[in-house]
């Protein structure tokens, strides 16, 4: 039977559309789409428009960008007629989103740097909402998604951009089928599949089609689940689970007021985004008085504060104030709440808040708690059921309290069930890897270390719980010394921060003066930064492996915490001095905002414009942030500290937050013997066969998985000079998918501590030299991409972040080339120095832009260098010269003002963000006609970035 064509498969997918309600219409370029847009509003508000009419509909549609566009969508436009009379012109129905007029069709072109078809589109009212993009049975479905990225660079932006009205896309193989919101900055890793309430995918394009895309249900999820995220100005569409999540709740509230219930979404699954989109529908249902969100105070941190205020601006309150909490409550405009388990409690328990808060005893309130696995819940849960009469609440977790993982030093072990009723919806740790939401561990153990003068210290005894064993002053110089090591292999040579996560607060002390004196010795620059509390919370006494919860209440007149408490300021003056800030724990405030300062530096690590001078390498805890605290540049976990259940669960998941290619795992390494702990766990919140999908397989197996992969290239490419001789395209992207695959396993590979080039067969020049052929396929498909030659290669996604190294820069290879010019005057041996670091530069993706520069450097000024000048002043001379002749050239060939570029530059450089398209119309000496403003804008912010990537980026000190 032959393979399905892309062309069956859409026709397929068309018919199956039409068996679901939708009208086929035959749409083929953007007059007709026009029109079309315009029979279609005028049905869908009974109305019939005059050309002006419409013109000015058609231009107000035709203002802003994805998410601007995204409002418009939402809202309504006063339209004041040509007989004077005002309506009012609605593009979509999102209150009753059945309520919709329905049309697919197909190879919709469009004419922008190049000519470009789209495969099938989903137009609610005329507007193309949903754009489906196919490949073949058989072809990656990575390559449809890139396949719509290049679209965003050359065919949503064209004419009246009515596709950048797009609010799903949908990619398809036929056999594997995924959906994301319209959202530039997300990666592949970002796209979702659908599922059936019990979380079995749904792959197949004929199973999706049928439940996804049905008419109410794709409206459904364009009005009601889709989020616009105020603070990154970005479409989010909620993942199926949480979907289900959402609407068991709502199911709950309306059917069931008398019984509350928990959600039980794995850690690192998106409940912040699934609670808040709870919060927010509930508040709009008539029987519903008021949804108050409750976190807790550690969780109420800069990333909580940012996102629930981006989805619902001023529903947060940040401050410790339980009167402004009050006010909330008993403010009828007030109809979400987000406040913190400490100041509710105050709020219900306090006598001078008791006579305000006594009129909302019966009214009907909807609570949510956010991680309700938290301990001191109990507590308030008692006073909220005393004080509330007609109260629901509901409950979010990643790891419930059962029976077996129940507080037994409580008088009565409570489980999650016992406070909030049933569990309406479950997505545990397997349901969450096997859909690539949250990624698998890589579990070390290290129970034996080594003394500086070479004895070993061993942990005999498994689950030993002795602080005078773990403490032992030699024990935990050796721990440093091994991170110190093998840090920079973990964390891909710091592009992610470690956190390490100890017993009590006397050995943290004893850890971070060590790593603070052999940074003073130079033994090495590792950022270090911690934070604790001196209360008793802090501490491992009972060693029941179970994380305390973090307290922002500092025991100042606790004399017996003075030396803790003096460490803590002198920890807080070296974060101080390292970061430019100025926080002190001298009262509740102060070291609150130096929590959430030390929170939001590793968050924004992940931001397109962090700083890397700004980052933390190490973060060094007892208890605080291994609970609730979400980095996705956090990668891995060093363990001195006894964990069991949900507080292993937890803190093993700090680090497994789905980011990029690179980071393929979330790494744990336990100095404790933790492995019986770790497979409890595993059992207790999975299944009892579950290792297997949760942990990756240990590096013997990675090894052998390498030099299967070499086999596979080998065949392919015996040797690097093949390469050049590959016949054709299919034979390129052949090599391009082995090769890719290698680099794929060497990424994991790499971060094991016993990695060895010599247990492979391959050794890492050969690997450097395929590399450079990799990259240069990818160079050529890049060339072509600015063409209307569209190659097969295109679309393949060539991960060049598995192949990147960081720390090889332009100032690196500036140091390289005075190393080659200094005290050789063997000309044969400079010049074959100089050869092997221009091969440097070509093996490395970020300095392959650069490498005409490097060169013409080499030509014309390394030979002739006069004795009077250091290679590195003229080497960064010539980088400034060329870079100023870079920019005058853009002015010259542009038509630019060069105050205005040199200004439109800064700013880009420094949001990371490019130019608004009237900025750069704004440069220009003379403005273009509209009809061409978009291609020249479009040509002048491509030179702009390709001078940024040429001569700023990746640059180090130069």
């Amino acid at each position: 039977m032959a393979t399905q064509s892309e062309a069956q498969l859409e026709d397929g997918l068309i018919g199956r559309l039409g068996a679901l309600g939708w009208e086929y219409v035959a749409i083929r370029d953007e007059v007709a789409q026009i029109a079309n847009l315009k029979v279609q509003l005028e049905a869908h508000n009974r109305l019939t428009l005059t050309d002006n009419e419409f013109a000015r509909v058609l231009n107000h549609l035709d203002k802003g960008n994805v998410f601007d566009r995204a409002k418009t969508l939402r809202d309504r436009y006063q339209l004041t007629r040509e007989d004077g009379s005002v309506v009012f012109i609605e593009f979509m129905n999102v209150k009753e989103w059945c309520k919709n007029r329905y049309q697919v069709t197909n190879q919709i072109s469009a004419d922008g740097a190049y000519r470009t078809r789209y495969d099938v589109t989903l137009l609610i009212n005329g507007l193309p909402l949903v754009q489906i993009e196919l490949k073949r049975r058989g072809l990656e479905l990575k390559e449809a998604f890139n396949q719509v990225n290049r679209y965003h660079r050359h065919g949503y932006p064209t004419g009246r951009g009515l596709f950048q009205y797009i609010q799903i896309f949908v990619i398809s193989n036929g056999v594997n089928t995924r959906y994301y919101a319209n959202n530039r900055k997300q990666s592949y890793k970002q796209t979702f599949t659908w599922s059936g309430e019990n979380n079995i995918p749904l792959n197949q394009l004929s199973d999706f089609a049928d439940v996804f895309l049905d008419k109410c249900h794709i409206s459904k999820m364009i009005a009601k689940y889709t989020v616009l995220h105020e603070g990154d100005r970005q479409l989010m569409v909620l993942r199926p689970y949480q979907f289900y999540g959402v609407e068991a709740i709502i199911d709950r509230v309306k059917n069931n007021p008398a019984k509350g219930g928990y959600i039980w979404h794995t850690t690192g699954s998106g409940k912040t985004l699934t609670s808040f989109k709870a919060s927010q529908v509930l508040t709009e249902m008539a029987e519903v008085s008021k949804v108050v969100f409750v976190v807790d105070r550690a969780d109420l941190d800069y990333q909580t504060t940012r996102e629930f205020n981006a989805y619902s601006e001023g529903s947060v309150d940040g401050t410790n104030n339980t009167n402004t909490l009050v006010r909330q409550f008993t403010d009828e405009h007030t109809p979400l709440i987000v406040t913190t388990i400490q100041k509710l409690n105050a709020a219900i328990s306090k006598s001078q808040f008791l006579e305000r808060m006594a009129p909302l005893r019966d009214r009907r309130i909807v609570f949510i708690f956010d991680e309700c696995h938290r301990s001191q819940f109990g507590e308030t849960h008692r006073r909220i059921t005393q004080f509330f009469i007609n109260r629901q609440m509901f409950g979010f977790t990643g790891t419930p309290i059962l029976k077996v993982n129940a507080n037994k030093s409580e008088a009565i072990a409570r489980t999650t069930n016992d406070l909030f009723g049933d569990c309406l919806h479950s997505y545990v740790i397997t349901d969450a890897i096997r859909d690539g939401n949250v990624l698998r561990f890589s579990v070390e153990y290290w129970g034996k270390l080594k003394r500086r003068d070479g004895s070993l210290i061993d942990e005999k005894v498994a689950g030993i719980d002795t602080r005078e064993f773990f403490e032992n002053p030699d024990r935990i110089e050796s721990v440093v010394d091994w991170i110190v090591v093998n840090h920079d292999r973990k964390t891909h040579n710091r592009d992610f921060t470690a956190m390490l996560a100890v017993g009590s607060v006397d050995a943290l002390t004893q850890y971070y003066d060590l790593f603070k004196t052999k940074r003073e010795a130079g033994l090495h620059d590792l950022r270090v930064a911690t934070i604790f509390t001196s209360a008793s919370n802090e501490d491992d006494k009972d060693a029941n492996g179970l994380i305390a919860e973090p307290e922002f209440d500092i025991p100042i007149d606790m004399h017996n915490q003075g030396h803790s408490r003096d460490k803590l300021h002198s920890y807080i003056a070296d974060y101080n001095a390292t970061y430019g800030t100025n926080f002190s724990a001298r009262d509740n405030q102060g070291y609150y905002s130096y929590y959430k300062d030390i929170s939001k530096r590793i968050k924004e690590r992940e931001r397109e414009n962090f700083n890397d001078r700004d980052r933390v390498d190490i973060l060094l805890v007892v208890a605080m942030f291994l609970t609730g605290f979400d980095a996705k540049k956090v990668n891995t976990l060093y363990v001195d500290k006894n964990l069991r259940y949900h507080g292993l669960i937890q803190a093993y998941s700090r680090t497994n937050r789905v980011l990029n290619e690179v980071k393929s795992q979330g790494n744990i390494v336990a100095f404790r013997n933790l492995k019986d702990a770790t497979d409890e766990a595993v059992r207790l919140f999975a299944d009892k066969d579950a290792s297997e999908t949760i942990l990756i397989a240990p590096y013997e197996e990675h090894a052998a998985k390498f030099n299967s992969a070499v086999a596979v290239l080998l065949m392919l490419v015996p040797t690097v000079d093949s390469v050049d001789k590959l016949p054709d395209e299919n034979a390129k992207l052949a090599f391009v998918s082995a090769f890719r695959d290698l680099a794929r396993v060497r990424n994991v590979l790499s971060v094991f501590a016993q990695f060895k080039w010599s247990d492979l067969d391959l050794d890492a020049q050969t690997f450097d030299d395929f590399k450079s052929k990799y990259l240069d396929i990818h160079d050529q498909a890049r060339k072509r991409d600015q063409t209307e030659n569209a190659s097969i290669i295109n679309d393949i996604d060539f991960e060049l972040e598995l192949i990147r190294q960081d720390k090889i820069n332009v100032a690196y290879i500036l140091q390289l080339l005075t190393n080659a010019n200094v005290g050789s005057t063997d000309r044969v041996v400079r010049d074959q120095r100089v050869n092997d670091i221009l091969n440097i530069v070509a093996s490395e993706p970020s300095l392959r832009s650069k490498r005409e520069l490097i060169e013409k450097f080499i030509q014309l000024h390394m030979a002739t260098l006069s004795a009077s000048k250091s290679l590195d002043e003229e080497f960064k001379a010539f980088w400034h010269s060329e870079r100023e002749n870079a920019l005058e050239a853009v002015c010259l060939e542009e038509g630019l003002e060069r105050k205005q570029l040199n200004h439109l530059m800064q700013l880009y450089e420094f949001t990371g963000q490019t130019p608004e398209r009237e900025d750069v119309v704004g440069a220009l000496t003379v403005k273009p006609r509209i009809l061409e403003r978009r291609k020249v804008i479009d040509r002048i912010v491509d030179k702009m970035t390709s001078i940024v990537r040429t001569f700023d980026s990746d640059t180090g000190d130069v």
